[in-house]
Order: structure tokens, then sequence, then C-alpha cells
């Protein structure tokens, strides 16, 4: 049993039957200026077990990780899971740039990022928020060596495929993004975040990048164009007009850049037949994807279909 109230607060929280919520701060010293905290909105079903999985799940642009949550319940109640879903407030975390871009970059002027991609200092990203909590799961002896999954949908598909990108931690059984607005892509002459110039990454995470157990799901209805919540920046633009084409650009980028540099490429690419900006219908999918090993039928998918939620 951990003895520091912060472990404790967490193996409490995790090991509690059904729905609940925690403000949790990981290893920060108060006081800072990056003291900052976030909410976990947790659900645990009654027959889980001390090898149940645990999924980490991103909420998107609205910060409803109480409602991502609540996504993943009937996944978890089928295949006895642990969810746990880091909320990044907006009082705490405002805007792209601190919680989608990991609050990595010290400037957002676009002139001052035009040769170089200055980052403040990586405990005050919120990648590492994440990266602190799984180690926080493990010394509170509520995670050891059950699989661990992240799954992240539009601004949280953004924060997890960022995340892996420029940490590569080799932690997660499978991670998923579901329908980004866009993406850093795996190049490292680009500036962040367009691309990885700039930030810790270099050829020899590239490789363990390429290797790592990625999966985009990529709804083949969200080509909307004018969604206000869609990123119009240039460098956006220039990965196509909408998240489905983007998906696809992010995919054939990456795999023809482990290719250019003869690196071993495991990711995976699903179109989701159906399926626009919907981040109920995609945590659907997503776990019938890793639990039940392909994508859910046609009849399944069509009574997914037609929802919009981000």
């Amino acid at each position: 049993m951990p003895h520091e109230p912060r472990l404790q607060t967490l193996r409490d929280a995790v090991l509690r039957v059904g729905r609940h919520a925690v403000e949790y701060g990981n290893g920060v010293a108060t006081g800072t200026p990056d003291a900052r905290t976030i909410t976990l909105h947790t659900y645990r079903p009654a027959h889980a077990t001390a090898q149940s999985p645990v999924v980490l799940v991103q909420h998107g642009v609205m910060r409803n990780g109480d409602d991502y949550r609540d996504f993943w319940i009937p996944a978890a109640e089928e295949h006895g899971l642990v969810i746990i879903a880091p909320t990044f407030s907006d009082a705490q975390w405002p805007d792209v740039v601190s919680y989608n871009n990991g609050n990595l970059l010290a400037t957002t002027d676009r002139a001052a990022l035009a040769d170089t991609a200055p980052t403040t200092a990586p405990e005050a990203w919120s990648y590492t928020v994440v990266t602190r909590l799984v180690d926080d799961l493990k010394a509170a002896g509520v995670l050891a060596d059950q699989p661990l999954y992240l799954f992240g949908h539009s601004a949280g598909g953004q924060f997890v495929h960022r995340l892996l990108s420029v940490l590569t931690p080799g932690v997660f059984t499978q991670v998923a993004a579901g329908n980004p607005g866009w993406y850093t892509l795996p190049l490292l002459d680009l500036p962040f975040p367009e691309g990885l110039s700039g930030t810790p990454a270099d050829a020899d995470s590239l490789a363990r990048l390429f290797a790592a157990p990625l999966t985009i799901l990529a709804g083949d209805q969200d080509t909307e164009t004018h969604d206000p919540h869609l990123p119009s920046e240039p460098a956006a633009l220039r990965q196509g007009p909408h998240r489905y084409a983007r998906a696809l650009n992010y995919f054939a980028t990456a795999q023809a850049e482990a290719a250019r540099r003869g690196l071993p490429f495991a990711w995976q690419l699903h179109t989701v037949a159906g399926i626009g900006h919907d981040g109920e219908a995609m945590s659907a999918v997503c776990a019938h994807l890793w639990f039940h090993h392909r994508l859910p039928d046609a009849a399944q998918l069509a009574a997914l279909a037609g929802r919009h939620t981000a």
C-alpha cells in the first residue's frame, strides 16, 4: 500500500467501483507556475480484477472527460476494463497550445517559430502529465503487468499521437487516435507542431515511433471543411481539406518516411465506414477493434452512425 497521500488518493479512485472523479496533480511542486492539476474521471466495473486492462481515454475540444469515460462504460462492462479519463480543464490548460500541442511551445508567435520551436521544460508539458500518471499508477500498486491502452478522439487524437511522437514511451499495449483535426508529421525537418523539429525527437526515437502499436481510426464521413474546430492554418491545410483526408496523408507520409529510412513500420490505418466526427461511435469502434480484434460489422457501424460528438 502506498503511504504518500497523493498515491493513496489515486489508488482509492482507481479501485472504487462505479463512476468517480478526483482532482489529481502529479509531481510538480505546489506553488510553482506549473503546479496545475487535472481531473481523473474513472470507471471500474464490479467484476474487475487486479489484472483488468486499464484504458486511458483522452477527451476532445469540449474537455468532457466525463462523457468520454461514459462512452467506454459498455466496453468496460463487457470486457472487464478499468477506464481513466485524464481531463485537462480550459481554466488550467487553455487552448490548443497547452492541451493538443502539449504545452511544448514557449511562444505562439508564428514569426518566432519560423526557424525553431522553442520549448518549455518537459515537466510543464501536458504529455508528461499522462506519462507521470502511468508512473504513479505503478507506484500506487494498481498497474503492474496488465495491458495498458491509450485512446484519444479529435483534440484527444491530436494529443495522443503527439505524445507518442514526442516522448515515444514504450508503456502502451496499443494506442489509437480517432479523427484528429491535423497531425504532427514524423519528419525531423519541419517545426513542431507540423513536424518534430524542436522536440526531443531524433532518428532513434523515430525508429521507436514507427515500431509503436499506433492505430489511426478515420471516419470516412468526417469530411466537413467548415467546422469551426477544424484547424485551418496553412500547415493543417497542407495535409488535406478535412479530417479524413488528413488521416490518409499522415499514414502515407509516415509509411514513406519509414521506408526511406529503412525502418520497420507497425502502424495500422482503419477507414471506418459511415462514421463522422463522433467520439462516442469511435470509442465503440476502438473498443471493438482492440478486444474483438476486428472492426464492427456493417450493421453495427450503421447503428453507431449519424451523430456528432467531439
